[in-house]
C-alpha cells in the first residue's frame, strides 16, 4: 500500500480536484485519511415535526402533501416550497433557485429531510434542507462527518473521496503502536480507528476512535520532547560560568529599575549558569515584560566569564534595535557587540566573522544568518533566541552546536498557559515573566463593528495631527474570492489617495524583499511615516514609542494571541496608546473574542481563552513552535489525557531513553515518521 500516493490518482479527484485537496495541505493518500472532521451531525434519527424546536438542526421523515410550487420573485430568484407531514404535524421546505427539485420530488412519497428548523407559533419551517428518498438514505440514517473545506469543493464530494481513499487501504494500515500500550490502555487498532473517525455509526464509536488518535498524537509527541531533551542533558557537560561575575553589577547600573518578576527569573538563570549542566531554558513574558534586557544580563555573566554570547533575532530590523540597546548600556563595561545580518557588504562580514573566531567580539547580535556555517566562534558560551516560535528546535540546536555545549535561552513573547507550556516545551526548563514595567501604560482597546469606520478614520487624523503614528495591519496580502477581506496592496491605495491624501502613507507585507523591508521600517521608525499598513509581519517587536495607534482589519480573522502580540506594538512610549478591532460578523464566539480583548491586557489569561475559543489546531501551528499541528488533540480540553500521558511517556524513555527495545521499535518509527525532519533522536 502506497500511503505516499499522489492524490490526483485516487478515485474521484484528478488534476482540478487535487489543485481544490492541495489548498486543505492534502497531498497524498495518507494526509486524505488523516484529514479528520471538524464536527459531526446526527442525522440517525428522525424527529417528530411536533418536537421541533426553532433554531435546532434536525432530521424529519414524512410523506409529501402537496407537489413542489414555484414562484418567480425576480428574474434570477425563484422559490420552490412543498408542504410534508407526518402523525404530529405539517411541516413547509423552502428552496431557493433550484427549479429542478420540481421534476424530482412527487407528492404521495416519502422522504427525509435534515436541515435547519424554523417555528414561528403553531407554523413549521425548513429552509434548503438536504434530503433522500425513503428508499435510498445517502444522506441520512447516520453520523454525518463535516470536513473543513474550500471554495468549489463540497461536503459531499469531500466525503466520497475520503470514503474512496478508506476503500483503497481496505482496513490494511500497518499499526502504528505497540501492542503492549494498545492492551495496557485499552486503545483500539489503528485500522478501527482511522474508518470509525471518519464514519463513526454511534457516538461511542466516535469516541473510542479520537481516544486512540489522541493518545497516538500525544504520546509521540511527548516520546519526541523527551528524547530532545535527553540530548541536551545526557551526562553532557556543559559550561560552568564564574561566581566572580556578578550580575547585580550590570544591574546596578542600568537607568531603571527591574521589576521583581525580572529579578526572579535572572536568579533562575544565574543559578543554572553557574552549574556544571547546559542551561535549556524557556524565558516566557507578556510583550513589553522586559526579557531583552534579561538576556543583556545574561550575555554580561557569559562574557564576564570569558565566553562569547549569540543573540539570535527573527528580523534584522529587531537584531539592529538589540544591538542598540546592548551598545547602550554594555559600552561602559568593555564589551564588543557587533551585528550580522544578510544585508551587510561581504567586506564587513569577512572582517566581523575574523573578529569573531579570534574572540575580539564578545556578543554577535543577528539573525539566522549566525546559523551559517562560516561563522565560528572561538569560545561560544551562551546562545540566546527570541521568539522561539520563528525558530525550529532544529535551528536551535544548530546554533548550539558551534559551541561546546553553551548554555541556551529561548524567549518568547506568546504566553501559553503555564501547565501547557511545561508539557509543550517538555525539552525546556520554563521561566516567566509575569509582571510588566510600571511605566507602561495600559492600551485602550476598542472592538467597533463597519458602521465606525468613519469615526477611526477621524480619531486616527487627531493622533496624527497632535504628532503621533499609526499602525494598520490586515489578514492578506491579495484578495482572495473565498474570504471577503481588504487587502494591504488595496487598503494602501484607498488610503493614499482618498481616506487619508494629507498624510504619509506607506504599506509592507511578507512578499517584499527584506532589504525593502527593513527601509520602510527604519523610515516608519524615524517617523518619516503616519501611517504603515501591513499584515502581520510586524508582530515581531520593533520599538517605535511614537507610534500610538494599533488598528486591525477584520479582526475576527486573527487569533487573540496574536491580536495581543499586535496590540504589544504600541504603548512603547510615554503617550496613552490605543488598539482598535474592526470586526464583521455576529456570532456569539466573534462577541466573546472581542470582549476578551477589550476587557484585558494580560496575554496569559488570553491564551487561556484562545485555547477555549478556538482549540489547539491554530494555536500551536507549525508556525508558533518547532513542532507540527496537531491534527485532532485539543490542548484545552484533553489537558487531562495530556497529563497521564507524560507520566506513561517519562515510564518509557526512563527504560529505554533511545527507544531502542524491540518492543519500542514502532514507537521510535513513529517519532521518526512525524518528527524526522525536526529533531534527532
Amino acid at each position: 500500500m502506497d500511503l505516499k500516493k499522489n492524490i490526483q490518482y485516487i478515485k474521484g479527484v484528478g488534476e482540478a480536484r487535487a489543485k481544490l485537496l492541495n489548498r486543505l495541505e492534502i497531498y497524498t493518500l495518507e494526509d486524505l485519511i488523516t484529514y479528520y472532521p471538524r464536527a459531526y451531525e446526527d442525522r440517525s434519527k428522525p424527529k417528530q415535526i411536533e418536537e421541533l424546536a426553532d433554531g435546532e438542526d434536525a432530521l424529519i421523515e414524512g410523506i409529501a402533501v402537496t407537489n413542489v410550487s414555484m414562484v418567480r420573485i425576480r428574474s434570477n430568484m425563484t422559490i420552490l416550497k412543498m408542504n410534508v407531514r407526518d402523525d404530529t404535524g405539517i411541516c413547509q421546505i423552502t428552496w431557493f433557485n433550484q427549479p429542478y427539485l420540481k421534476t424530482i420530488l412527487k407528492k404521495g412519497n416519502v422522504y427525509r429531510f435534515y436541515g435547519r428548523v424554523n417555528k414561528k407559533g403553531n407554523r413549521v419551517e425548513m429552509n434548503s434542507p438536504v434530503f433522500d428518498k425513503e428508499d435510498n438514505f445517502k444522506n441520512t440514517g447516520k453520523i454525518i462527518p463535516i470536513y473543513p473545506t474550500t471554495y468549489n469543493l463540497p461536503q459531499t464530494t469531500l466525503r466520497r473521496i475520503i470514503e474512496n481513499g478508506l476503500a483503497e487501504i481496505n482496513q490494511k494500515l500497518p499499526e502504528t503502536l505497540p501492542n503492549y500500550i494498545i492492551d495496557e490502555y485499552n486503545l483500539c487498532d489503528i485500522n478501527t480507528a482511522i474508518s470509525q473517525i471518519h464514519f463513526p455509526k454511534t457516538f461511542d464509536d466516535f469516541n473510542i476512535a479520537r481516544r486512540r488518535l489522541v493518545f497516538e498524537e500525544l504520546l509521540s509527541m511527548q516520546l519526541a520532547l523527551f528524547a530532545l531533551k535527553n540530548q541536551y542533558t545526557k551526562d553532557v557537560k556543559g559550561i560552568k560560568f564564574s561566581k566572580d561575575a556578578k550580575m547585580s553589577d550590570v544591574i546596578n547600573s542600568l537607568p531603571f529599575s527591574l521589576t521583581k518578576a525580572q529579578l526572579k527569573v535572572l536568579e533562575e538563570i544565574d543559578l543554572d549558569m553557574e552549574k556544571e549542566k547546559p542551561m535549556n531554558r524557556l524565558l516566557q513574558g507578556d510583550v513589553g515584560s522586559g526579557k531583552t534586557v534579561v538576556a543583556l544580563i545574561a550575555a554580561y555573566k557569559c562574557v564576564k566569564s570569558g565566553y562569547q554570547a549569540a543573540i539570535m533575532a527573527p528580523t534584522a530590523i529587531l537584531a539592529q534595535q538589540h544591538l542598540e540597546s546592548f551598545t547602550e548600556i554594555l559600552k561602559d563595561f568593555g564589551i564588543k557587540c557587533e551585528l550580522l545580518i544578510s544585508g551587510i557588504t561581504k567586506k564587513k562580514k569577512e572582517g566581523i566573522l575574523e573578529r569573531l573566531k579570534n574572540g575580539e567580539i564578545d556578543i554577535i547580535i543577528g539573525t539566522h544568518a549566525l546559523l551559517e556555517e562560516n561563522v565560528v566562534f572561538k569560545n561560544l558560551g551562551l546562545v540566546v533566541t527570541d521568539e522561539q516560535h520563528r525558530f525550529g528546535v532544529r535551528q536551535r540546536s544548530t546554533i548550539a552546536q558551534k559551541g561546546n555545549n553553551p548554555d541556551v535561552l529561548v524567549m518568547t513573547a506568546t504566553p501559553i498557559p503555564r501547565t501547557l507550556a511545561l508539557i509543550l516545551y517538555g525539552d525546556l526548563d520554563i521561566s516567566i515573566i509575569d509582571e510588566l514595567p510600571p511605566n507602561r501604560k495600559k492600551i485602550d482597546t476598542f472592538a467597533v463593528s463597519k458602521g465606525m469606520e468613519n469615526r477611526v478614520n477621524n480619531f486616527i487624523k487627531k493622533q496624527i495631527d497632535s504628532g503621533r503614528q499609526a499602525y494598520i495591519v490586515c489578514p492578506l496580502v491579495e484578495e482572495n474570492e473565498e474570504i471577503n477581506a481588504k487587502s494591504v496592496l488595496e487598503l494602501a491605495e484607498d488610503y493614499k489617495t482618498k481616506v487619508f491624501s494629507n498624510y504619509k502613507v506607506e504599506y509592507l507585507h511578507g512578499k517584499m524583499k527584506q532589504k525593502e523591508k527593513d527601509e520602510i521600517m527604519e523610515k516608519f521608525k524615524n517617523g518619516d511615516i503616519d501611517i504603515l499598513i501591513s499584515t502581520t509581519v510586524i508582530e515581531v517587536g520593533v520599538n517605535v514609542p511614537n507610534s500610538n495607534i494599533m488598528v486591525v482589519e477584520n479582526a475576527e480573522r486573527f487569533g487573540l494571541a496574536q491580536l495581543h502580540q499586535l496590540r504589544g506594538r504600541v504603548g512603547r512610549g510615554e503617550y496613552q496608546s490605543y488598539c482598535i478591532l474592526k470586526y464583521k460578523g455576529t456570532s456569539d464566539v466573534i462577541r466573546e473574542r472581542m470582549k476578551v480583548m477589550t476587557s484585558t491586557n494580560d496575554g496569559f489569561v488570553i491564551s487561556e481563552k484562545d485555547l477555549e475559543l478556538r482549540g489547539t489546531g491554530e494555536f500551536f501551528g507549525t508556525k508558533q513552535h518547532g513542532l507540527p499541528e496537531f491534527k485532532i488533540a485539543n490542548l484545552f480540553e484533553d489537558i487531562q489525557m495530556l497529563k497521564s500521558i507524560q507520566a506513561i511517556a517519562l515510564g518509557i524513555i526512563g527504560k529505554d531513553p533511545k527507544l531502542e527495545k524491540e518492543e519500542n521499535r514502532l514507537l521510535r518509527k513513529l517519532i521518526d515518521t512525524k518528527f524526522g525532519n525536526r529533531i534527532e533522536i
